[in-house]
């Protein structure tokens, strides 16, 4: 299943990018202030179904198609990765949701309704790939992946209806590995397709806005990390008859929170939120069963 993940992963950071199109505001908040535009919401919902329509059909014809199909069956890849895959899943979720929920707010759906029916429509975009893989012989739907999937839609939806903003970020770094150079055609051949397809230089963060919570800088996070390390294979297994000894990774570190960044450039605004879903480079504290270490920098 490893190349269709990086076609899936590809697939959804384009849909990701054409929904961020609609969105010019510089943090992840909704509001209900704008008057609803009855004609606005149509353009954006046919022009998301357009986008996402061709994005499936594209899909199913270069991968897909190829592949002889069956009746819907499931595959249990639970136990592959370490898990760092699901936490893609998580990730993936929480932004599509965020960047739908924002998008219906524009068009002046109330906030609530905004992120009810943007967590919905995140679930569905990034979960509707299940059903590809559900009736190919080769894979199979994945219930982890769909669990997953879920979390991070409602985890968004679960913030915007608590508290109406959102405290707690997930966030995305990457390093380069030697691990990569052993398996380029699982774990990458270059940078971009290591950033996509190497687990083991994948690091997924959950930054808290601890200002939110008490006394503390406005532009200063913590955040947990979770990651895992040496890896070739998917099950540990497999990895342990080659003669690696894969380990999950967890840490703990400073966060930058660049929305406390007050400018009136719709440029630097939308610099802002691209970088908001990065874990930017800061000093951290790595624990895992070869102990305790500390990152100067970490990435």
């Amino acid at each position: 299943m490893l190349l269709s993940s990086f076609v899936r992963k590809g697939l959804l950071f384009f849909l990701l990018t054409c929904l961020s199109i609609h969105i010019s505001k510089a943090q992840f908040l909704l509001n209900d202030s704008i008057s609803y535009q009855p004609k606005k919401l149509t353009t954006l919902g046919i022009s998301a179904g357009a986008v996402y329509g061709v994005s499936m059909f594209a899909l199913n014809e270069a991968w897909y198609k190829e592949n002889k199909r069956e009746e819907f069956h499931f595959f249990n890849d639970a136990a592959e990765w370490k898990q760092v895959d699901k936490a893609g899943h998580f990730y993936t979720a929480f932004y599509l949701s965020a960047l739908s929920a924002q998008s219906i707010n524009q068009c002046g759906v109330k906030a609530k309704k905004s992120a009810l029916l943007g967590s919905l429509a995140g679930f569905v975009l990034i979960s509707s790939i299940e059903i590809f893989d559900g009736y190919s012989e080769a894979y199979g739907a994945s219930v982890s992946d769909l669990i997953a999937n879920a979390g991070g839609s409602v985890f968004y939806w679960w913030q915007q209806n608590h508290w109406q903003e959102l405290r707690l970020q997930p966030k995305f770094s990457f390093h380069r590995t030697p691990f990569a150079p052993l398996r380029p055609a699982v774990l990458g051949e270059n940078i971009p397709t290591e950033i996509l397809k190497d687990y083991n230089g994948q690091t997924y963060w959950l930054s808290a806005d601890m200002d939110k919570f008490m006394r503390f800088p406005k532009w200063l996070n913590l955040a947990v990390g979770y990651g895992a390390h040496s890896m070739l294979y998917a099950r540990d297994a497999t990895n342990t008859a080659n003669g690696y000894d894969p380990y999950r990774q967890y840490y703990l570190s400073v966060d930058f929170d660049l929305t406390a960044i007050e400018t009136d450039s719709k440029f630097v605004r939308g610099l802002i939120k691209a970088l908001s879903v990065i874990k930017l480079p800061a000093p951290a504290l790595e624990m895992s069963k070869k102990g305790v270490k500390f990152h100067p920098l970490y990435f």
